[in-house]
């Protein structure tokens, strides 16, 4: 990604809502959680390929115009680098609303989610069905060329997991939490493109870890999280 000065934000891109800006909203076109979940299943994912419960996946859920909109934003956001238990990871991360310590294994309200983000939470809280104020979390992402995010599960409070991939694509891994069910055939390998999104809810949210892979090229992400009732 090259380094340039950022002044006006670029023009707002079609996926921000009536409600915002006095523009059309415009979405895939599904009729309901149940066509997109088979959509997940059917496009870039071979036909055989089986994915836990819950975990949905949509290519080109953003445009082009909508995803250098989005970098645009993220180049204005102070990141710093990600600690856990004492370790520095490669990556680096920007969290806004309600915010995970893993040092202190508790959640704090942290600062406000910046407006320019607003067109995205629109847009996927749209296509999910769900109110936007649901979203408690956003959390950006940058990835250096080989950086990679180990077997985990995301922090107990949150639920559903909404991420979006911007600038280069990724491979996504999953296998059970459950450490009998563990072996080398229950990994999951699934290529996520850029300006996808993917989606973990219900079991695959619970009963599942996820990693990415060392990535090639730089690559940034969002990804926006609810809290469980």
């Amino acid at each position: 990604m090259k380094n340039t000065k950022l002044g006006k934000p670029a023009a707002i891109p079609h996926f921000i809502t009536q409600n915002v800006y006095g523009v059309k909203l415009v979405r895939p076109s599904l009729q309901s959680k149940k066509q997109f979940q088979l959509m997940s299943m059917n496009t870039l994912f071979p036909v055989d390929q089986l994915v836990p419960e819950g975990f949905q996946y949509v290519p080109d859920f953003i445009s082009k115009t909508e995803e250098q909109y989005l970098l645009e934003a993220i180049a204005k956001v102070e990141r710093h680098t990600f600690v856990f238990q004492g370790y520095e990871a490669r990556r680096k991360v920007a969290s806004f609303g309600h915010d995970w310590s893993f040092e202190h294994q508790q959640l704090s309200r942290g600062k406000d989610i910046p407006q320019d983000f607003d067109p995205l939470i629109d847009k996927v809280a749209a296509f999910l069905f769900i109110r936007k104020d649901i979203f408690a979390e956003l959390l950006v992402t940058e990835y250096p060329v080989g950086s990679v995010i180990n077997w985990h599960r995301d922090a107990p409070p949150f639920d559903l997991i909404a991420g979006i991939s911007l600038l280069a694509d990724c491979t996504f891994r999953l296998r059970p939490y459950d450490k009998i069910k563990q072996n080398r055939n229950s990994i999951i390998s699934l290529p996520v493109k850029r300006r996808s999104l993917y989606v973990l809810q219900g079991p695959v949210r619970t009963n599942w870890l996820h990693s990415i892979t060392a990535v090639k090229q730089v690559r940034y992400s969002i990804t926006l999280r609810t809290l469980k009732d």
